[in-house]
């Protein structure tokens, strides 16, 4: 059974802050509160969505980022063999823009390569 969160809300009393940095294209939010009080929020980094409400209200939606946990099987030079968490097999082939009128080749000593070890870890299974 999984456990539930526990929801912790916490509210201030506060002026919002937004300064747009021109040279980078980012906006820099700061709350500032009215009774400032440390350890009040605990700090976090993440991505997520903001925008400030016609009432006045900041509202920001984290989005976690999941992150794959896959066990990597084979590291070939150009691709690689792995596993993920669902009991998955992956054959990721990755190469440069640049390199591109290789691909062909590399391409047929890398998957002979990767199809004889999906065939080893297939027959021992």
């Amino acid at each position: 059974m999984k456990k539930k969160e526990a929801i912790k809300t916490t509210t201030l009393n506060a002026q919002v802050a937004i300064s747009k940095m021109t040279e980078t294209g980012t906006d820099h939010i700061q709350v500032l509160p009215d009774n400032p009080r440390a350890g009040l929020v605990e700090p976090f980094r993440g991505l997520g969505y903001g925008q400030l409400l016609s009432t006045g209200m900041f509202e920001f939606t984290r989005h976690r980022i999941i992150r794959s946990l896959a066990e990597r099987l084979l590291r070939l030079p150009h691709s690689s063999i792995s596993r993920g968490k669902d009991g998955t097999l992956r054959f990721t082939f990755i190469i440069k823009q640049s390199d591109a009128q290789n691909f062909c080749r590399w391409l047929k000593t890398e998957t002979s390569q990767a199809v004889r070890f999906f065939s080893t870890i297939t027959n021992n299974q």
